[in-house]
């Protein structure tokens, strides 16, 4: 996701389905209260999660 990736190549990367990473995606968003990708990565990065 840091790398601007669509959810098609994290899912074929991770070996799991689109909708998923869709899924996971959308509920890390909300556990963190971030309303975009963008500010869900500027999360994670400002946590040194990645």
């Amino acid at each position: 996701m840091r790398t601007g990736a669509t959810d098609r190549a994290i899912a074929r990367e991770l070996g799991v389905s689109e909708r998923t990473v869709h899924r996971r995606i959308a509920r890390l968003q909300a556990l963190l209260g971030a309303h975009s990708r963008f500010q869900l990565g500027v999360f994670v990065a400002a946590r040194k999660w990645l």
